[in-house]
């Protein structure tokens, strides 16, 4: 069909009913042991109609050695959800995917959401949509009505962004989870947010959530960077770090994801794991990464410019880092392959890229800041932003969710 397809895809073509002509979004689930599919589908039902066409694709998926009792749960799901599509006829079309038997080596959520954003791309090739939107979503969240609405409208208003990460909110109170679960994933969101803000304190250019539940793309940036990796784990984050250097990467703060706390053993990190540890841990407080990490990342940062003219004011534990990066070899290429002191610096952060920050983060804590508690590093984080501090870890995420949108 196309150079992506036909040399990274790894299925043929998996629905054969040809797609409506003004389709424009195509929603894209891995699902995965999922007892509970139907709320998803319902929501995405729900939401309010945009002027394109709009497809769901739900990848049900479990590896070649997973036990029998995950095939017969995907097998139950598989039909409950396509009884409730039999019931549900409206403008989205539902299409539900069975990938029970992937190779045990790349089976997981990568590959899965790899098989339903390359069958996305196929639908929007079919009808001649170069810039058909694939969001990702997981099968265990909902959305607010507007949310399809608002993906639409997000990137007609944004037509140079090749990609979005979509706000969101996990249920911090309510019937459907334990007092602990609520507690956890106050403080786990609030870390998540601690992190990105405290990123974009330090003046980094890739402040953003990487959240594979609440992201979007168009078809054919997807297909430039070839399109979703095959992680077990972490895939969202690896694929946002090809997409956001990019430039004009945007954040759909009118409308919100809102992804389950539940615990789960689905991936070895990520939400559902780390509800799990807070469990069995039986934690009252959530420890994060240290404020003095980001003061001297931001301290680092204003110095980038200045490297260009071999000037060196940097703080030791960045200095520390550096040296296991050979550093001294890197910078002396990005100086020989910039044209200006203002690409330097553009060159400098495409390589002391979000995966090196993070590696950065775990050094000095190491090495230097031992972690803090989210609530005393997310306050005094505040402070410096020049917000009054908060009283407890709801307002104090409260506050945050404000910042974020």
């Amino acid at each position: 069909m196309n150079y992506y397809i036909n040399r990274f895809s790894v299925r043929e073509q998996l629905i054969n009913e040809k797609p409506n002509n003004d389709l424009g979004i195509v929603v894209v689930i891995p699902c995965y042991n999922e007892p509970n599919l139907i709320p998803l589908l319902q929501s995405l039902y729900d939401c309010e109609k945009p002027k394109c066409n709009v497809e769901i694709i739900v990848v049900i998926n479990a590896s070649e050695d997973a036990k029998e009792v995950v095939l017969q749960q995907n097998r139950k799901t598989l039909i409950e959800a396509e009884g409730w599509r039999n019931n549900h006829q409206n403008d989205i079309q539902f299409y539900f995917i069975e990938e029970s038997y992937l190779p045990k080596k790349h089976a997981g959520v990568g590959l899965a959401r790899k098989i339903g954003m390359d069958e996305a791309v196929r639908r929007f090739e079919l009808v001649n949509n170069h810039q058909g939107i694939i969001a990702c979503f997981d099968a265990d969240a909902l959305c607010d009505q507007n949310y399809l609405v608002e993906l639409e409208n997000h990137f007609e208003k944004n037509p140079k962004s090749p990609a979005c990460s979509i706000h969101f909110e996990h249920p911090i109170a309510g019937n459907d989870f334990s007092k602990e679960i609520y507690n956890g994933i106050t403080q786990y969101e609030l870390h998540l947010r601690y992190y990105k803000n405290g990123l974009a304190y330090a003046g980094l250019p890739y402040a953003f959530h990487t959240i594979g539940s609440s992201m979007a793309v168009r078809s054919e940036t997807y297909q430039k960077q070839n399109g979703m990796n095959k992680r077990k784990a972490g895939e969202d984050f690896y694929f946002l770090q090809k997409l956001i250097p990019l430039g004009n990467f945007t954040e759909l703060k009118t409308t919100k994801v809102i992804p389950s706390p539940r615990v789960s053993d689905r991936v070895p990190f990520g939400t559902g794991k780390a509800m799990q540890n807070w469990l069995d841990e039986e934690k009252q407080e959530l420890f994060s990464y240290n404020l003095k990490s980001f003061i001297d990342l931001k301290q680092f940062c204003k110095t980038v410019p200045e490297l260009h003219n071999d000037k060196n004011t940097i703080p030791e534990t960045v200095q520390g880092f550096l040296k296991t990066i050979d550093f001294e070899e890197n910078l002396a290429n990005i100086k020989k392959n910039s044209t200006s002191q203002i690409h330097f610096v553009e060159v400098f952060f495409k390589w002391f890229n979000a995966f090196k920050v993070l590696k950065y983060m775990h050094f000095a804590r190491d090495n230097y800041y031992p972690d803090m508690t989210v609530f005393e590093g997310a306050n005094e984080l505040l402070e410096l932003m020049g917000k009054a501090k908060q009283e407890s870890n709801i307002e104090l995420l409260k506050k945050y969710r404000e910042i974020d949108c």
